[in-house]
């Protein structure tokens, strides 16, 4: 299984087996484990969505937007509930407004899963923690 490392956007083969303590990276060393989201950016955002075999949500914000501000914390506790099952990372849609118009991102906060680079669900509006988790797994099955 392929996961690209959160914090050194390395691309691990890795075997997950049932009660995997953890797994590290094997070029920085840091836990593929780690369920804070990614800052996604130009540089990474086409390897997060396109060599993750996990699942990938990508939560589409600005700093402006009172409603993402709100579901930040939320995003992050879902996180939670996914070590390794699926990824979690953030897009700044200001400061990359080409990959939001590439994906068509009309309103804030919008959350799409991706898996092996195709969308698999779009949902808009800010949403709790339990929610989230909840279309999460209504998308991913």
């Amino acid at each position: 299984m392929h996961i690209v490392c959160p914090f050194c956007d390395t691309v691990n083969n890795v075997e997950i087996k049932g009660g995997a303590k953890d797994i590290k990276c094997g070029k920085c060393k840091n836990s593929l484990k780690d369920t804070h989201p990614v800052e996604l950016n130009a540089q990474n955002f086409k390897k997060h969505i396109e060599k993750n075999d996990i699942p990938v949500v990508v939560d589409f914000w600005a700093p402006w937007c009172a409603p993402c501000l709100m579901m930040a914390p939320q995003f992050e506790e879902a996180a939670k509930h996914f070590p390794l099952k699926v990824r979690f990372a953030k897009l700044n849609s200001d400061n990359y407004p080409e990959i939001a118009g590439m994906y068509g991102i009309m309103g804030i906060p919008t959350m799409i899963v991706f898996k092996n680079g195709q969308e698999l669900g779009r949902i808009s509006g800010a949403m709790s923690a339990p929610q989230i988790i909840q279309w999460i797994n209504s998308v991913i099955g």
